[in-house]
């Protein structure tokens, strides 16, 4: 099924390109993760019934309203373009007219991703290098500020993961990898999963 086709399905439009008005080397341009690659990724990995997942660099939704669509549960977009968030709004409104029967909320909210405020019900968090590692470095450590608040199981979800990003969870972050999924012809050789976990500390009786 082609990218276009897959949206029809979900009655949204998210193809397409779109740079930033304006020369700015913290916020890379809109481009959406290939629908090849999520039915690869979505065909393994599985969210629980209380999960709520955040898409940083949510664009136009094509990733939330896949997740939504396929699982039902709570997910929220954060987007910084104002045009392109208008356009995840206009699709959200044609995405829900068949879709009554689903009850989880879909959301999105028009966000610097460094300020944005992690809600502490959160659990999962998308990134597909939506901007530089210095914004990256400021939204782990909002998570983890929320994480301190409500001790719950976090996993990060990398698209297309640069190896600056992947050092730096590792070496400065409590996140552990717990799996890496290759999706072939999407992307080069970035164009892969990977998959980070925080689990709750527990103390010792």
């Amino acid at each position: 099924m082609t990218e276009k086709a897959y949206d029809k399905k979900l009655q949204i439009q998210t193809t397409g390109l779109r740079e930033w008005g304006k020369k700015d080397e913290a916020y890379n341009r809109y481009e959406a993760t290939p629908y090849s690659a999520l039915k690869k990724f979505f065909a393994i990995y599985k969210f629980k019934e209380d999960d709520h997942v955040i898409d940083f660099g949510s664009g136009r939704g094509r990733v939330a309203f896949f997740i939504h669509d396929k699982f039902d549960i709570p997910v929220t977009g954060v987007e910084a373009n104002d045009k392109t968030i208008d356009e995840a709004f206009k699709n959200k409104e044609t995405y829900m007219k068949k879709r009554g029967h689903l009850k989880a909320p879909i959301m999105f909210d028009f966000a610097l991703a460094e300020q944005y405020d992690i809600r502490d019900d959160a659990t999962c968090f998308y990134f597909f290098n939506p901007f530089s590692l210095r914004i990256f470095k400021q939204v782990i450590h909002n998570i983890l500020r929320s994480f301190k608040r409500n001790e719950r199981t976090l996993e990060l979800i990398l698209y297309y993961p640069l190896p600056s990003f992947k050092t730096y969870i590792q070496n400065h972050t409590p996140f552990e990898m717990i799996n890496k999924l290759p999706t072939p012809g999407d992307h080069g050789k970035y164009g892969k999963f990977v998959v980070y976990r925080l689990e709750p500390t527990t103390e010792s009786e």
